[in-house]
């Protein structure tokens, strides 16, 4: 049995759209394709999305050069509409989603248990920069 305890990483993003918005960019595959990626020499050429407790989502990052891809994919665990998002990814790791409509702007809280192969920093700063791509997509569609 595992004893180890999990870190816990946490993104934020405060988006100026109203969370109808915001849930159907998070969610909707037209739209993850647009801005799941940390890096702008990384796209994602293909994502689906079942929302449902026990549907599995799924979105391919992809070096624009050809080098890499990999596939990213969980199956939820619970979905509370414009409100919160849980999914256990491919690996075990879990996650979770708060959304929050606050005046004018939606509030998106991430928190993730982090992986033992890359730093966690470099974790951080990875998941970080997919939701400040997410915002910046949402902010000028």
């Amino acid at each position: 049995m595992d004893t180890m305890e999990k870190t816990i990483l946490h993104t934020n993003a405060t988006v100026k759209a109203p969370i109808e918005k915001v849930w159907d960019c998070w969610t909707s595959p037209e739209h993850i394709t647009k801005w799941n990626f940390a890096d702008p020499s990384w796209h994602c050429p293909e994502a689906s999305n079942d929302l449902k407790p026990g549907g599995r989502f799924s979105s391919t990052m992809a070096a624009k050069d050809g080098s890499m891809s990999f596939e990213f994919y969980g199956i939820y665990t619970e979905v509370i509409p414009q409100k919160f998002i849980a999914y256990e990814m491919g690996d075990g790791r879990k996650a979770s989603i708060g959304f929050s409509q606050i005046k004018e702007e939606t509030e998106m809280h991430v928190a993730f248990e982090a992986e033992d192969q890359n730093s966690l920093e470099l974790q951080q700063n990875g998941w970080q920069a997919i939701h400040n791509n997410f915002k910046n997509y949402v902010e000028t569609l």
